[in-house]
């Protein structure tokens, strides 16, 4: 009965959250097309508001920790679901994402990660989507923000390892920037795909800075560490029983 009862409130939470997303765009559209302080303004409102009816809705609280990057920056961020995006979003003060360019089409997200200073990359063609990758970033830059990149590529759900793409090391090194990592355990409460949430308490954590000038090997290792390491030990801090080394993959 409890999880039937929960699982309706996440349906209704989840429902509710999206259909906001409508009107907030509506709103901030006037401001977003003349300034994008207007399209930055409704991603910060927008996720604020999914924070706060989380917490009340289905009992999930949210956390930052770690200082919180203002200027021009690289950040790698682990990615187990949506939310780790929403508190992402809701901090930092001008976010933009390395995203697929099927996203384009989706109906208001397409725009306004646009006009935000998403840089859309078609994945299919690995070799080709680096070079572009860097290319865009690279042409992007004359915009401040801080730009994000999930290393693995997708979202991974806890417990599951997945292999850290050599993409995020070549952003390091072309653009000669240093790199925020950035762990999470948000995916112990929002899965990928299901509707059920679980409350508790979900954490995105900033670490410390990686800074420019590494070999490309030494530093994709180094992320992988730092960011795995401190993952899995908020997961466990919010209950998460991780699987024995070796015992789980990406497939």
């Amino acid at each position: 009965m409890r999880y039937a009862v929960q699982w309706l409130r996440s349906l209704i939470f989840t429902t509710q959250a999206y259909l906001m997303m409508v009107p907030m765009a509506l709103a901030f559209l006037p401001w977003a097309l003349v300034d994008r302080r207007g399209a930055w303004a409704a991603v910060h409102v927008w996720t604020g508001w999914v924070r706060w009816t989380a917490s009340w809705m289905i009992g999930l609280k949210s956390e930052v920790r770690g200082p919180v990057p203002q200027g021009e920056v690289m950040i790698a961020a682990k990615h187990q679901s949506f939310f780790d995006i929403i508190l992402l979003c809701n901090v930092l003060p001008r976010p933009k994402f390395i995203m697929k360019k099927q996203l384009l089409w989706t109906p208001i997200v397409g725009w306004y990660a646009l006009r935000i200073g998403c840089v859309p990359v078609d994945r299919g063609r690995r070799g080709a989507a680096i070079k572009a990758m860097v290319e865009q970033v690279s042409a992007g830059t004359r915009e401040p923000g801080q730009l994000i990149i999930f290393p693995q590529g997708t979202r991974v759900a806890p417990g599951v390892e997945a292999e850290y793409k050599v993409g995020v090391a070549v952003l390091y090194q072309e653009l000669g920037a240093p790199v925020i990592p950035v762990a999470c355990n948000v995916g112990v409460f929002w899965p990928r795909q299901a509707i059920y949430r679980k409350p508790g308490l979900a954490v995105v954590e900033f670490l410390s800075e990686i800074p420019a000038g590494k070999p490309m090997r030494e530093f994709l290792g180094e992320v992988r560490e730092v960011v795995e390491t401190r993952s899995d030990m908020l997961m466990a801090e919010a209950g998460f029983a991780l699987p024995p080394p070796g015992a789980a993959d990406g497939h």
